[in-house]
């Protein structure tokens, strides 16, 4: 009994200095570099000592250690490539300008070239001085010295169209917000004719609120 609790007296430390041993952290692993310079002046960096006749340099670094290897199913999935749509090109082209019109009345209108309607007024109602129409048969017709009355057709005007012209309302442009406000007015007009309208009267009504709709995104931004 004696020698076999002797025995496990001097075990027990063996034992005890193994199991340190086992669960003490490892050093990391160094390695020694040589910088070694030879008689020309080449330097050169090796992991064995430098030849003779060559300084050499010894360093001690660490070793690089690998990456550790990925466990299985650690490594997501690659994902599918997302696939985009391809771009979109939206033409735009310039905004349209509007034009107020006035009339001779005072009435105000809006119109989209900026001539005006024309209208047809006497040459004397621009300044010109008036100018009688006269027969073939000598004379000016009307004239307080030789009252004449022929036939019609023996009738010559001076001006094929009856001494007068053509005339266009004056217009201005509008600037654009104010354009795109009158475009607006019209839509909430059309749109209230639209519930007391016929159904042919209907088929015109969309079709130019979709022309204002059309003009609304591409000159005012959206409607």
């Amino acid at each position: 009994m004696r020698s076999a609790a002797a025995l496990v007296a001097c075990l027990l430390p063996l034992t005890i200095d193994g199991a340190w041993a086992q669960s003490a952290p490892k050093p990391p692993a160094t390695v020694t570099v040589y910088r070694c310079t030879d008689a020309r002046g080449k330097v050169s960096l090796q992991d064995a000592p430098c030849a003779e006749g060559q300084a050499q340099q010894a360093r001690q670094m660490l070793r690089p250690a690998d990456a550790p290897t990925p466990r299985a199913g650690s490594v997501p999935a690659p994902r599918a490539p997302v696939s985009l749509p391809p771009p979109r090109t939206v033409y735009l082209a310039p905004p349209r300008p509007m034009y107020e019109c006035v009339t001779p009345e005072g009435r105000r209108y809006t119109s989209d070239d900026g001539r005006g309607n024309p209208r047809w007024v006497p040459l004397w109602a621009l300044g010109y001085p008036a100018v009688r129409p006269h027969s073939v048969l000598g004379g000016n017709i009307g004239h307080p010295d030789r009252v004449l009355h022929p036939p019609h057709r023996d009738v010559i005007w001076p001006v094929a169209t009856g001494g007068g012209t053509w005339v266009r309302d004056d217009c201005a442009m509008l600037p654009p917000r104010e354009a795109c406000a009158r475009l607006r007015d019209r839509r909430s007009e059309l749109r209230t004719r639209f519930f007391n309208a016929q159904e042919k009267e209907r088929d015109v009504l969309r079709e130019e609120e979709r022309a204002l709709n059309a003009r609304l995104d591409n000159d005012c931004g959206g409607r």
